[in-house]
Parts: C-alpha cells; structure tokens; sequence
C-alpha cells in the first residue's frame, strides 16, 4: 500500500515531512490557507489555494489543474495550438517549500509558487518555471555562469473601485514628489512592513512619474527566485492596496495616451564568484563575455518584444522619448537605450553593475521574460558578437542613415509585428521548446484578434485591470 510519505511523481525527497512540520507551524500561527501560484503564457497570475492541512499531500501528489491554461488569454478565452488548449488532461501543482511565505497583506494565508508536473511525474513543457529554470541550468553546465536578476514593477494607485472601469488616481503631486509620498505614506510604510515580515529586500520604493505611479526596486536573486519574488511583490502590493481601499494596477498603459507602467530586467552573469560586467578591459569594466552577451540581447530585441511586451497594451507604452527603449541601442545609465550598462557607484562596481534591459512590462510573464533574455544573451556569447557602438542621449534623434550605420532600429511598434519577429527567431523558439514556443505565438494572435478594430483608449480600457 501507498502512503503520504512514499515517493512520489514530482515531488522531491524529504518534501512531505517537511511540509507536515511546516503544516504544524503555519496552523498555529493563524494561517488557514496557502496560495499556490503560476503565470500562464499571456501573463496573468493564476491560482489555486488549499487549506493549510493539506499541504504535505500537495508536497506528495501535488494539485490538480488542467493544463488549458497555458493558452488562456487576459480576457479568459481560449486558444488552442496541436497540444494545448483542450479541455482534456490534468496537471499536478507542486508547492515549492523553499519559496512558501505567510502573507503579512492576507492574514490568514500563505504563499508559494508551483512547478507543473503531468500526471506521469513529467516536467509539463508549458511550465515557464521549469524552463528558466533549465536554461540557467544549461548556462551553468555549459559556460560556467550564473546569475542575478531583479524586476523593477511600477504601478498605478488608483482610487476605490469604479463601476465603469476608469481609472482615477489617487494621488495629485508631481512626479517623485514630495507630496505623492505624504499622500500614500500610510499604504506604503504598511508595504514596507510587509515586505520587511515576508523577507523580501527592498532597495527602493518610490512615487514615479505617471498619474497615480509607484515604483519598487529589490534586491537581486537567482533567476529564478527573482521571478518568484515579482509575483510576491505584485501580489502583496495588491492585497495591502485593497486593505486601504485602494485599487491598483500593473497594465502596461493604465491611458492610451502617456507614460506607462515598466517592468525593467536587471540582469547580471557572473563566473566563479566573480561578475563579469566589472573589472574587465573592455568598455566601463565589461569583460569580453560580458560585452558578448549585452550583444546577444541587442541582437534578439525586436523577437523578445513578443515575451516582453506581449500585451496589445504594451505598445502604447512603447513610444520614443519616453524611457521606454525602444530602439536596438545600449548606453551606459542611457535610459532611452533599450539595454542600459549600470555600472554602478565607485566602490561597489564589482557588486552593482548589470545590464538594464528596458523594453519590459509587467503583462510579461517574468519566467519567460528572463528565460529569453538569457538565452539571447548566451547566444551572443556563444557566438563572440561584437558589442556595436554606444550611444548618448534619444537615439529618436539620430537621422536614418546614421542610425543604419550603427545598426540603431526601431523595436517593433504592434504586437503582431513582434510576433512575426518571433517566429522568425530560432534561437529564441528552441530556448522555450516547440509546445511553449506555439502557445507564446497562439496566445498573442488571440490578443491581437480580441481587440481587432479597437482605438488606443479602447485597448488601454480592455487590459487596464487585466495584470
């Protein structure tokens, strides 16, 4: 006979007594409930929450949830590719117990990401977890390399809900004003204290620019910890948001018109301790794969868009001369190039510098995001690609021939040109895997189609509460 505590599909040795003993402790701090947590391919947040005693039986057989979801849209249609998006089949959530966090903006509930396993014990090949997990992986059996990332989310704080959907914000003050941090000082000292219980670092947290915007930056984490940290952090902002009688949103354009709501990658690939974007012989400390790999990215821009930015949303975002990066351009601390160079302060170079990738928002599902980002930037270094020359300032301003002579184009401007770009890179396709490579295609045909004959206002409407 079977029991709990015999090995199982999917899980991982020694999970179900730890998660019996984690069961005990969370039980007598008054939590009830666990939320376990994925991102589907258009990027929205997906859940399914159990109660808190039945968390070693999901640690030993896992949750079931069909696996349709890999081709759901923001508006909860389907789609369907040759293997996804039938009503048939059923996949197993597995709580990672390393990530599980009690809630301090839910009293009550916990929190942790799952792997999607198949019923066969299988890694599902629709997984964005699983795959940013292999292709760190592969990264490190096969160059040496690791890494550290982070995702900046910015969002807009809007007031109470609306019956209508219009977004009026919450706050009057300027930008990075002194008055928008006085007006919500009360919501986001109460984020900070929650993201200070739920072990979250934050570097900075901040008014921003847009109606209604804030920003968060955290400290950087593995890849993978680093995406699971970006659904944490959206998911506590929202709920410590509501306990204040405030709604939220991370849509990449809340308004058709105006700066929108980013996503920024942080990235940094390090050898033996060592990061290989500082202290290096080539431009402001790079090391030759470190330039390679900024190249790889640059390269892979305009097919990324459709991971990135993957919402008809995104590109209202997406304008020139407005720090969105929305040209095949790196600078250092330029934030009109796509990829920025950070540096970093003197004396902590050798901890601080990465690379900003910009063309990000937050309708982006993050695992696929920084898997791609990664695979790109591994295939300039693989390859050696030669970092082109920098620019400076709006490179909206360089004429056309000048811009062609640097190798300086525009990163597509609609969701169905990324996606074209997409099919036409290989590199990027055989990262995912041919079955999510399709969804990622399926998917955003299904956007596109959803809001085929909209205006801007009507697009920036129909995806306003959506992420």
């Amino acid at each position: 006979m079977t029991t709990l505590a015999d090995p199982v599909p999917g899980g991982r040795p020694g999970d179900v007594d730890r998660a019996t003993a984690l069961s005990g402790e969370l039980s007598g701090r008054g939590v009830h409930g666990i939320v376990l947590a994925y991102v589907d391919t258009a990027g929205i947040g997906r859940v399914k929450t159990i109660p808190t005693a039945k968390l070693a039986s999901a640690a030993a057989w896992g949750v079931g949830m069909s696996p349709v979801f890999d081709t759901f849209l923001a508006n909860d249609s389907i789609v369907t590719t040759d293997v996804l998006g039938s009503p048939d089949g059923d996949l197993r959530l597995y709580p990672d117990l390393d990530q599980l966090v009690v809630l301090a903006g839910q009293p009550g509930w916990a929190w942790a990401p799952v792997d999607r396993i198949t019923q066969e014990g299988e890694r599902h090949p629709g997984c964005s977890r699983t795959v940013l997990r292999r292709i760190v992986t592969e990264a490190a059996e096969r160059h040496g390399l690791t890494f550290k990332a982070a995702v900046e989310v910015e969002w807009a704080v809007g007031q109470g809900p609306s019956a209508d959907g219009d977004f009026v914000p919450a706050l009057s003050g300027p930008a990075y004003g002194a008055t928008r941090q006085v007006e919500l000082s009360d919501y986001t000292a109460d984020l900070l204290s929650a993201f200070a219980a739920q072990g979250v670092d934050v570097e900075q947290l901040h008014p921003e620019y847009a109606a209604g915007q804030f920003e968060i930056s955290v400290a950087a984490l593995d890849p993978v910890a680093a995406a699971d940290r970006s659904v944490l952090v959206r998911q506590t902002i929202r709920a410590v948001a509501q306990r204040h009688g405030l709604v939220v949103s991370f849509a990449p354009a809340v308004f058709a018109q105006g700066v929108g709501n980013g996503g920024h990658l942080h990235l940094s690939a390090w050898r033996h301790g060592v990061n290989l974007h500082s202290g290096g012989a080539h431009r402001y400390g790079m090391t030759a794969d470190a330039e390679s790999f900024a190249a790889g990215v640059l390269a892979h821009l305009p097919a990324l868009t459709a991971v990135t930015a993957p919402s008809p949303a995104s590109y209202l975002r997406l304008k020139p001369s407005q720090w969105a990066g929305v040209f095949t351009a790196w600078g250092r601390e330029t934030r009109e190039a796509a990829v920025r160079v950070v540096t970093g302060t003197a004396g902590l170079h050798d901890q601080a510098a990465n690379l900003e990738v910009k063309p990000v928002d937050l309708a982006a599902n993050p695992y696929l995001a920084l898997g791609c980002v990664i695979a790109a930037g591994l295939d300039g270094l693989t390859s050696s690609a030669p970092l082109p020359e920098e620019i400076t300032g709006d490179p909206a301003r360089l004429g056309e021939p000048e811009a062609a002579a640097r190798g300086v184009r525009r990163l597509p401007t609609s969701l169905q040109e990324a996606v074209e770009e997409f099919r036409k890179d290989e590199r990027l396709r055989a990262a995912l895997g041919p079955v999510l490579a399709d969804a990622v295609i399926a998917v955003r045909q299904g956007e596109i189609a959803a809001v085929d004959g909209h205006d801007d206002e009507r697009v920036a409407a129909a995806y306003r509460w959506k992420y």
